[in-house]
């Protein structure tokens, strides 16, 4: 929870409060969000989607988070060419949007591995936790990602 933007949750309520957000994103249109779980497993381990989708500009922005126990070993990155990929066949997006706090290098590593490109410094872009936080500004463009996926001929 330390990038997330959020205290942890403490009570039940917490959480069904977070996943009733997530029903009003889909219920509005402005975003969706999957549950990760592992292959044959039935255990939520984290979560993918995009959110704050701007239909007229073909943009979204894409958020995830797994749980500690699950870094390292390719979940995130799986998950997240899975949804960049939707967010460009199904949604029809142009751009997806990525704010990375400046410390969370992982995500930042993550997201550059999918071809985002980083744009520039948000200051005091959001306020959450009590504080002002500074966010880098990531987009991947349609182009950028044709450009980047195998074509069938190709080795």
């Amino acid at each position: 929870m330390k990038h997330y933007g959020l205290e942890p949750f403490t009570t039940v309520e917490d959480a069904l409060n977070k996943i009733a957000w997530y029903q009003s994103i889909l219920n509005e249109k402005s975003g969706i969000r999957w549950g990760i779980t592992l292959k044959e497993q039935d255990d939520i381990i984290g979560s993918c989607g995009f959110l704050n989708r701007v239909h007229n500009h073909y943009r979204a922005e894409i958020g995830y988070e797994l749980s500690k126990d699950y870094w390292g070993n390719g979940v995130a990155n799986e998950v997240l060419g899975a949804v960049i990929k939707y967010g460009f066949t199904h949604f029809n997006l142009q751009r997806i949007e990525a704010l990375i706090e400046p410390a969370n290098a992982a995500s930042q590593k993550l997201i550059k591995k999918h071809g985002f490109i980083k744009e520039g410094l948000l200051r005091s872009y959001e306020f959450t936790c009590g504080k002002f936080d500074d966010l880098y500004m990531y987009s991947l463009l349609k182009q950028d990602f044709d450009r980047l996926q195998p074509h069938e001929g190709n080795i």
